[in-house]
């Protein structure tokens, strides 16, 4: 579980019976989900890969009914449980990559609470960040048929 306090009351909501409502977005909309919507509308595509254990955890549980406000903003989401991934060679940490140029890792503690974010523009590292994705996606399932 990530420790991010602007997802905790939230989290806390969900794990205590809430459903999760897209329909209303004036409840979860945010500056996150009007960056995504701008940049798909500028033609950008974004991709979200998400790598999971099976059995999932209660926090996967809820990024799952979470997933359709990404997909509302315009990601296109996929999942991957780990026993997919065996002989997949990924990054250590979370990660975004950006214009195939840069990318940005998260950084959490072992208590999933955020530490920082750590960037990088090697082309070498951007390479092996992109195609360690290419082949998570090619792989996963899309958020629709992905079932937990």
């Amino acid at each position: 579980m990530y420790g991010i306090p602007t997802e905790d009351a939230d989290y806390a909501a969900w794990l205590g019976g809430a459903s999760v409502d897209v329909t209303d977005r004036s409840q979860w909309w945010d500056t996150f989900h009007t960056t995504v919507s701008d940049a798909v509308a500028r033609g950008v595509v974004v991709r979200r890969a998400r790598v999971v254990s099976e059995p999932v955890s209660d926090y996967i549980r809820y990024e799952h009914a979470c997933t359709q406000r990404n997909i509302e903003a315009g990601e296109d989401v996929r999942w991957l449980p780990r026993s997919q991934a065996l002989d997949l060679l990924l990054p250590g940490n979370d990660y975004w990559i950006f214009d195939g140029q840069l990318v940005r890792f998260g950084l959490f503690a072992g208590d999933g609470s955020f530490v920082a974010h750590a960037l990088e523009d090697a082309p070498h590292v951007v390479k092996q960040c992109s195609d360690a994705f290419q082949a998570v996606w090619d792989r996963a399932t899309p958020h629709a048929a992905y079932e937990i």
